[in-house]
């Protein structure tokens, strides 16, 4: 996903308003997740987002999205997102997130995901880490 920096977005420094960022993450995140999915996705947690630089009015923000891990009805989707300089291609870091998104049925109860495709160890590491980070999230969760 691509953005395009616009006075709206900024706040008196000229820089992206976190909440903008989160908004897109949410988003792509979300697209990411329908398309595993093959239907509706709604975010259900917010596992780890870390600022790293910002990204000005009149610059662009780009969003990748990737399922990390896949469970019954939910899958773990992580979102980098960088500061471009359209005129010169200059790239830089400006955020990493990982998000947990819930397919749901018509009735919007949740519904069961394809797996992942194990077709590499690279799939297979992301599956194992996205389990243990699942494991840890549940285990201090409030009941």
């Amino acid at each position: 996903m691509t953005e395009y920096v616009l006075p709206q977005h900024a706040n008196a420094l000229g820089s992206v308003f976190g909440g903008q960022i989160m908004a897109w993450i949410d988003l792509c995140g979300a697209i990411c997740a329908q398309r595993h999915a093959g239907r509706m996705a709604v975010t259900a947690f917010v596992d780890d987002l870390a600022f790293q630089l910002p990204v000005r009015v009149g610059e662009v923000v780009r969003l990748d999205a990737k399922v990390t891990a896949v469970f019954r009805t939910s899958m773990e989707i992580e979102v980098v997102v960088e500061g471009e300089n359209a005129a010169t291609g200059k790239r830089w870091p400006c955020v990493d997130a990982r998000l947990t998104f819930v397919a749901i049925d018509d009735d919007r109860k949740p519904t069961s995901v394809p797996p992942l495709v194990m077709d590499g160890d690279d799939v297979a590491a992301s599956q194992a880490a996205g389990e243990a980070r699942r494991r840890a999230r549940l285990e201090t969760r409030p009941r």
